[in-house]
């Protein structure tokens, strides 16, 4: 308990100086100062709120065990409903306070890259992919962040074979660093005559959305092509050479946009993917130099894994590493995805401080 309330009184008082910061007249003259201070402020909110609702159940839990003691048996009573309720109300905090005292990966500040694509399962995979790139739209947008759309290639049935979006807001590769994986879908799909389920796969990849500072990216080691984009339907984005795709010549990655009538537009667009990915890339190999475990970790997010499940018959959803099941199918495509996504980074946060632990007791046993 004490620990908490240090670390909580340390978050109060990290607020208080950032809080100065932007005050201070001398940081609107900065480029980005602003926007960076409001991020580290916006992302200890939820701290100090959960740390404040557990200093007042601790407060409450000293005043009912004081209560218990009265000689009064109406007092005596009051106070154990008050300690049946503190019991688990109390844990309960101390679990989200673990989760959100975790130690913070340094992208996690960062805006997010997506990129989906449609699995196996053809046409039906395309649709489900635009299906989840709704929900991961609507729940932002409940948060107040802004998506925009990179690059898409939509199917003629509504669906995509693939969509790039950034998603701009605080915290927002903390919140969605998880999802990236194999999602799984089971359902009748509209052109099946015998009723029968079929199961279909999309992938998921979230990047952190890389700054100019983040990777240094040579114009010699660039080639740029420009092309009439192409699509469904004939679009008037077709007849000019708007279209871009940009080859990293030292890495082999290609990345091409066409969805803004502007090459200028399409060419900035791909430089912001081709930054992302080129940053995760060197990410997973620092990652991968630094400790050989980390991709054995449950829910590291590896393309290869198969994360969740969406069962339309069932009305259910079930994350296999956080293993949770929730019977709100509709509600979580619909955007509600709190639930879920707490639970899964409840279950990652817990094995991380098993790790650290653990490791603890072998540096004490050497």
């Amino acid at each position: 308990m004490a620990d908490f309330l240090e670390r909580i009184a340390e978050a109060e008082a990290r607020s208080r100086d950032l809080e100065m910061q932007l005050s201070d007249p001398a940081v609107g003259k900065e480029q980005g100062a602003i926007e960076k201070l409001g991020k580290r402020l916006g992302s200890l909110r939820p701290l100090i709120e959960v740390g404040a609702r557990y200093k007042a159940a601790m407060g409450e839990l000293d005043d009912a065990k004081v209560m218990l003691e009265d000689d009064d048996p109406d007092m005596q009573e009051l106070a154990r409903d008050d300690l049946a309720r503190l019991e688990v109300l109390v844990p309960e905090l101390e679990t989200e306070l673990r989760v959100l005292l975790t130690p913070k990966d340094p992208n996690d500040e960062k805006n997010a890259i997506f990129e989906i694509r449609a699995g196996t399962g053809g046409d039906e995979a395309a649709l489900f992919a635009a299906v989840l790139f709704r929900m991961y739209t609507r729940y932002a947008e409940d948060l107040g962040w802004r998506i925009d759309v990179l690059s898409s290639s939509e199917t003629d049935g509504g669906g995509f074979k693939e969509v790039i979006a950034s998603i701009t807001g605080t915290d927002v590769f903390s919140r969605f660093k998880y999802e990236k994986g194999v999602h799984r879908v089971q359902r009748v799909p509209s052109t099946e005559s015998q009723g029968r389920i079929h199961t279909s796969t999309v992938t998921v990849a979230v990047m952190p959305e890389a700054e100019d500072v983040d990777i240094d990216i040579k114009n010699e080691e660039l080639r740029i092509d420009v092309m009439r984009a192409g699509g469904p339907g004939g679009q008037s984005v077709n007849t000019t050479d708007s279209a871009v795709r940009i080859t990293h010549l030292p890495s082999g990655l290609v990345v091409q946009c066409q969805d803004e009538k502007s090459q200028h537009k399409n060419k900035a667009k791909a430089m912001t993917v081709l930054r992302s990915r080129l940053y995760e890339q060197e990410q997973d190999r620092l990652n991968a130099a630094r400790s050989s475990e980390r991709r054995a970790q449950v829910g590291t997010g590896e393309r290869s894994e198969k994360i969740r499940t969406y069962n339309f018959p069932q009305t259910r959803v079930t994350d296999h590493r956080a293993g949770v099941t929730l019977h709100k199918l509709d509600q979580v495509l619909a955007g509600e995805m709190g639930e879920l996504l707490d639970a899964v980074h409840a279950q990652i946060a817990a094995a991380k401080e098993g790790e650290l632990e653990a490791g603890a007791g072998l540096g004490a046993s050497s």
